[in-house]
């Protein structure tokens, strides 16, 4: 079995084999690798050839023992071929909006259509794209459709989709680019689950075809778990803050939620996790309390009690960073428009409570999850806080983190597919795109270039591999895009490289226009980088109310 570094926070663990055999080897692997429970694992997700150990780097400080640790416990799957695969047999009304051209442009009609995508029998390759979206192959060769040209913005939840040679069913609503010819009413997430996908890597599914009257209504229309969250109430006699104005994109975020990701739920949480645990330790939270996470253009807000409050990350004009500060009940807060960086963390003590979905209050908006109902937040929307413990900071104290920095240089482990760019690629100054989100920073300037002797085509058509907050992927038009907190768990473009995890504050505070450029570094010299940054945050908190 090979291992291979995946940054600094992940290892790939590669079995040999193919087929169903190399299937069966990976999940054997993550059973192995879950049931040894190697201390410093926070996340393990497979794909068709590979899985994934994502760690903490701050709790590995022997990297080669946390290595010998998941090789002897993969080592004791190798021959474990017992794990039976889970068989789904899932209805589907074959009614979607692209069954027709599909038709057409195979020269099949309807029925022979029906019954070709019916009589298949199919394999969970991945989990990923978004939460319980299985990666399905065994599509019939008459079948294999290429993508749309123009990918939807909305695909409903429970649409049935070919892309390329595979098919597989969307477990929410979220944008898409294969061709829908059906729906089912099989619910594929459930929150209500350990593991809250349907779908496991290994697994068979088959379709049978049935009538929009053999299927209820509602169980149609919406399938995602997540999109049926509760606006959360605030209890009588709490703590509350009414929202006045939203702001551009203002959602509630901790630290995430590890250790779904075999499930196609991706971290969330902070996009700069330095700065929401920077505004908490103001305020005398932990670290990874519930804080408001606020983007480009600042909310307006009411306290209806009085509270401490403090602000980190990007600067807005109206509230002072790095310090707490005091606010009486009734008091209005309007951030404003942001004078530096991208996004914003206001702490108050206390923290925002809101209820935890798969243990976190972070809010995962594609699909509904978490945080205040599973949305941003609207005016009018009001937000209970927790009993406030002791506030110790007398004021603000300076931290030496410089996420603000212009122009920014971010520092990059080289990746899997880095020897397929030319070695110019390192030297290339990009700006961010007005197109980045919590899912990804996307970058603008001189495509990267390909290697001498690369087929670009070729290397756009990768099967889709674990990718993780920091993957730097690079899409056919050559413009890189560093994934953030929200990007997908799957991904099938060239990875170039990693952000370090030291850096991803800096990513995080990208915003439309500005420069960045890349420096390559060692595994060793980004372990070193992390380990200083947090002794800084560390340091920080310890100093508050010296």
């Amino acid at each position: 079995m090979k291992f291979m570094p995946v940054g600094d926070a992940a290892i790939a663990l590669l079995p040999e084999g193919d087929g169903a055999d190399l299937l069966s080897r990976v999940r054997a692997v993550v059973a192995a690798v879950q049931a040894a429970r190697v201390p410093g694992v926070v996340d393990i997700v497979a794909a068709a050839e590979r899985v994934a150990v994502g760690y903490d780097p701050l709790a590995v400080a022997d990297l080669a023992g946390f290595e010998a640790a998941l090789r002897e416990a993969a080592a004791g799957a190798a021959s474990d071929h017992g794990l039976d695969p889970v068989t789904h047999t899932l209805p589907v009304v074959y009614d979607g909006p692209d069954l027709a051209e599909v038709c057409g442009l195979h020269g099949l009609d309807r029925d022979e259509l029906i019954a070709l995508h019916t009589e298949a029998a199919y394999t969970v390759e991945a989990v990923g794209f978004m939460p319980g979206f299985g990666y399905l192959s065994g599509l019939p060769e008459r079948l294999v459709t290429p993508r749309r040209a123009t990918p939807r913005l909305v695909v409903p939840a429970g649409s049935v989709g070919i892309g390329g040679s595979q098919t597989g069913v969307y477990p929410c609503a979220s944008p898409g680019g294969w061709h829908l010819i059906g729906r089912s009413p099989v619910r594929l997430f459930d929150l209500t689950l350990p593991q809250p996908a349907i779908l496991a890597v290994g697994d068979r599914v088959r379709f049978h075809a049935v009538t929009a009257a053999e299927i209820p209504e509602d169980d149609a229309s919406e399938v995602a778990a997540g999109r049926d969250q509760a606006v959360p109430l605030v209890p009588a006699g709490a703590a509350a803050i009414t929202i006045l104005q939203p702001g551009l994109f203002t959602t509630i975020q901790d630290l995430g939620r590890p250790g779904y990701r075999s499930s196609g739920v991706p971290l969330s949480g902070a996009a700069d996790r330095v700065s929401l645990a920077v505004a908490n330790s103001l305020v005398g939270n932990p670290p990874g309390a519930a804080a408001i996470e606020c983007t480009l253009l600042g909310p307006t807000l009411r306290f209806d009690t009085a509270a401490t409050v403090a602000l980190a990350g990007a600067a807005f004009p109206g509230l002072p960073s790095g310090r707490a500060i005091r606010v009486t009940a009734g008091t209005e807060l309007a951030l404003g428009h942001v004078t530096a960086g991208c996004r914003g963390y206001l702490a108050v003590a206390g923290g925002i409570d809101v209820p935890e979905v798969l243990g976190s209050r972070s809010t995962f908006v594609p699909a509904g999850l978490g945080g205040f109902a599973g949305r941003v937040l609207r005016a009018g929307d009001r937000l209970a806080v927790g009993e406030a413990g002791a506030v110790t900071a007398s004021g603000g104290l300076p931290l030496v983190l410089d996420t603000l920095r212009r122009p920014r240089v971010l520092r990059v482990v080289p990746g899997e597919h880095a020897e397929w760019f030319s070695d110019a690629a390192w030297g290339e100054t990009f700006r961010t795109s007005s197109r980045s989100n919590r899912m990804g920073v996307r970058l603008e300037g001189q495509p990267l270039a390909a290697a001498a002797g690369v087929d670009r085509a070729a290397a756009s058509s990768l099967r889709s591999i674990p990718v993780f907050p920091g993957t730097v992927q690079v899409p056919p038009d050559g413009g890189p895009i560093i994934l953030l907190a929200d990007a997908q768990t799957i991904g099938g473009y060239p990875v170039f490289g990693h952000v370090i995890t030291a850096d991803l504050p800096v990513a995080a505070q990208l915003r439309p226009g500005d420069e960045v450029c890349w420096e390559p570094v060692s595994l060793t010299e980004a372990q070193a980088a992390v380990r200083e940054q947090q002794a800084a945050v560390a340091g920080f908190a310890g100093g508050q109310g010296a």
